[in-house]
């Protein structure tokens, strides 16, 4: 690989962590941002659509957390595999083709994003369109991780 290509990598496979890394700490303050995001989107009870959805979500993490503060530590846990997965890519950042399997792990995982925001959250009455947000995450996530493959199969055929 050259040396171009190889930073070229590595840019890529740093802001991918990065995403990893405020995806992950913005799991923590979870009451918070939603109300700031209610409050930014004037988002009212019982209004339809999505204002409405961001509201009965503030609603119900407020209720949660008023009375059952414990069930925020399944999102605490969710922000630590956010970090510990960004640490996995240390790895390919330092070796990219050393480390692809890392790379390929990541591609198949934002792969399987999409049906999981689809199935689970079709189970769960998250709405279609918070639903299409989620299975976003996946599609941005794996294109720097295709080109990040491309180079590296590149790089091995060379």
């Amino acid at each position: 690989m050259t040396q171009t290509g190889l930073r070229s990598v590595r840019i890529l496979l740093v802001g991918f962590v990065i995403g990893l890394v405020i995806s992950g700490a913005t799991a923590f303050p979870l009451p918070q941002e939603v109300a700031w995001l209610a409050q930014a989107t004037s988002a009212q009870t019982g209004a339809g659509g999505l204002s409405g959805w961001i509201a009965q979500v503030r609603d119900g993490l407020n209720a949660t957390e008023s009375a059952y503060p414990f069930l925020f530590y399944g999102t605490d846990w969710l922000a630590f595999a956010h970090l510990v997965i960004a640490i996995l890519f240390i790895g390919p950042i330092r070796d990219p083709v050393k480390n692809v399997w890392v790379i390929q792990w990541g591609a198949i995982a934002c792969i399987l994003v999409i049906p999981l925001a689809l199935i689970c959250g079709a189970a769960r009455g998250i709405p279609f369109e918070w639903r299409l947000i989620d299975c976003s995450f996946g599609v941005v996530g794996i294109i720097p991780l295709i080109v990040c493959l491309r180079a590296v199969w590149r790089a091995e055929q060379a």
